[in-house]
């Protein structure tokens, strides 16, 4: 079965079983709802040994979630969660509307500009704030280069082909 990481479980809250849960996915208020099953596995590579919990309650502050599990309901419970990968199971990915894609879809890919200069491969998507930045690592220890997700800039994704086409605005690249 395949599984997609949206989260890790980085401490405890509080003695009643809460988590602190630093969010790595697009969708963290479907993800994270009550009721919903999610799968923690020791590590982030992990696919199988993962243990089943369904979140009893959730709650948002400054870009982190704090978790509580049915069933886990003391520090003593969740205590060793600690530093574990949380996980949802492909079956739980919604089909998204054109042009939307998953992190996972995108991380990866190549990029080229509109002028089939290569400048690098995907490594990481940020959301710091209205849009999501999509960070790709350049070759020869060349910086980082920040994209945020803007039609100006991101000009064509091509899943099938694994490229990602743009247009540098001036001052994007030192």
């Amino acid at each position: 079965m395949d599984y997609y990481r949206v989260g890790t479980l980085v401490n405890t809250h509080g003695i009643r079983g809460e988590v602190k849960v630093v969010v790595v996915t697009d969708f963290p208020e479907e993800r994270f709802k009550v009721g919903q099953q999610l799968v923690l596995f020791k590590s982030p590579d992990a696919t199988t040994g993962g243990i089943t919990v369904t979140v009893a309650k959730a709650r948002e502050q400054k870009g982190l979630y704090f978790l509580t599990f049915k069933g886990l309901d003391n520090i003593n419970d969740v205590e060793g969660y600690k530093g574990w990968t949380i996980k949802v199971p492909a079956e739980a990915l919604h089909q998204l509307p054109a042009g939307e894609y998953y992190y996972h879809q995108i991380v990866g890919l190549d990029v080229v500009t509109t002028d089939d200069e290569p400048l690098g491969t995907i490594k990481e998507i940020l959301s710091p704030g209205a849009n999501d930045v999509w960070v790709v690592k350049r070759a020869h220890g060349q910086a980082d280069v920040l994209l945020p997700k803007i039609p100006q800039v991101i000009k064509k994704v091509d899943l099938d082909a694994g490229v990602v086409t743009v247009e540098l605005m001036e001052g994007l690249i030192d």
